[in-house]
């Protein structure tokens, strides 16, 4: 079993589909794995703290510490060319909903949605039930202000392609 794939169990991936998220305009995984060498220049760079280095020692984006503002700092601090600023859109991350949202489970919440400021999530009325959250992919530019407030940890930011196969 490679170490690739031992860290996929580790994560509960068992499918190895999972990639963390990494900071705002990374390569793709390959191509960022090529060039990163894990100096972290881009951790210490990031105001918000939300980079930290992971199983690799490569970094990784923790929702968990705040929001991404997508400032540039962690892409101007790499030397190495793993992040790219110019490249456009800074990721094709966005947020989801998991099953285990407590609204879905008819427990009033909204901690996500006082948390957007893009007004990417909102309330929708459920005849007869509570409100749930509802999500605009198109509004959502997956900076994860969304996921610490979330009581449930039902809140995560993935790239657009995991979901799709995940």
């Amino acid at each position: 079993m490679t170490a690739l794939a031992r860290r996929a169990l580790l994560r509960g991936d068992l499918r190895g589909r999972r990639t963390p998220l990494r900071p705002p305009w990374a390569l793709a995984e390959a191509d960022f794995a090529e060039r990163c060498d894990g100096c972290r220049a881009c951790v210490r760079a990031c105001p918000e703290g939300i980079l930290a280095a992971g199983w690799s020692g490569v970094p990784e984006v923790d929702f968990g510490r705040g929001a991404c503002t997508f400032c540039g700092a962690c892409a101007a601090a790499c030397t190495r060319g793993a992040l790219r600023r110019g490249r456009g859109l800074p990721w094709a991350a966005r947020a989801r909903i998991t099953e285990t949202c407590l609204a879905l489970r008819g427990i009033a919440c909204g901690a996500c949605v006082d948390a957007c400021e893009r007004g990417a999530l909102r309330l929708r009325p459920v005849r007869g039930g509570v409100a749930v959250p509802r999500l605009d992919p198109g509004s959502c530019d997956g900076c994860g202000a969304c996921v610490a407030p979330c009581p449930a940890g039902a809140v995560e930011v993935r790239e657009r392609t995991e979901e799709a196969g995940a």
